[in-house]
């Protein structure tokens, strides 16, 4: 009777974890976007007049108005960054943080890492691949996030590529490795498929090439063979 109570309950949070979990997560990233929209109508209360402030400020109470307002003025901002103009005001923008102290060393940090991970021209975190870590013939899952370039490159023989090892199951912290190329067997799953591998230790595993809908899920096969 005990075994198959706890049975029922293991089964019953597995439907509602993955679900509140992303309930929580979303609700979060709300709070987050009416924070940034409730701080641009103070700082618009400010310089407005008094008769405009009260109206201002009740669009805080607008379910919803403050993720379409943040959502549509960073779609404004792709556009205007889009065209020769925009580029070159963008440039003097981040000329300007390069030159204040301590400012310029968070910004161009910040700046360097989103660049490398959503600009389209990028290959970070596009490709998974199988690599030997934490010692020879242990393998695990990471994703290629580039090419090793300036004073690393230097010291580096061969070709090599950077990797990124997640921990699971949080992916969010990990290892970075430069590892030769010729080391590195590359996937055919996606990104998402390798994640959920990882995040599921193992007992989500996508299907590999030659497997068919029904068949029994084996993605990671023998890297050896």
């Amino acid at each position: 009777m005990g075994a198959s109570l706890r049975k029922y309950l293991v089964a019953g949070l597995l439907v509602w974890l993955p679900l509140a979990i992303t309930v929580w997560v979303l609700g979060q990233a709300l709070d987050v976007v009416n924070g940034v929209f409730a701080s641009l109508l103070t700082a618009l209360s400010l310089v407005l007049p008094g008769d405009w402030r009260a109206g201002l400020m009740k669009l805080q109470h607008v379910p919803g108005l403050g993720l379409v307002i943040v959502a549509g003025g960073l779609l404004a901002t792709g556009v205007f960054v889009a065209n020769i103009f925009g580029q070159w005001l963008l440039t003097q923008w981040d000329r300007l943080m390069s030159n204040i102290p301590i400012v310029k060393s968070i910004y161009s940090s910040v700046k360097q890492v989103s660049d490398t991970l959503f600009s389209s021209s990028g290959n970070a975190f596009r490709e998974a691949v199988l690599v030997q870590y934490p010692r020879a013939g242990s393998w695990t899952i990471a994703f290629v996030t580039g090419t090793p370039s300036g004073e690393v490159a230097c010291h580096l023989d061969g070709e090599h590529t950077s990797v990124y090892v997640p921990t699971t199951p949080n992916p969010t912290s990990g290892f970075f490795l430069i590892v030769p190329t010729a080391d590195i067997k590359p996937l055919q799953m996606s990104v998402d498929e390798a994640l959920k591998y990882i995040i599921s230790m193992g007992t989500v595993a996508p299907l590999s090439h030659g497997d068919t809908a029904g068949a029994p899920a084996n993605a990671v096969r023998n890297p050896q063979g």
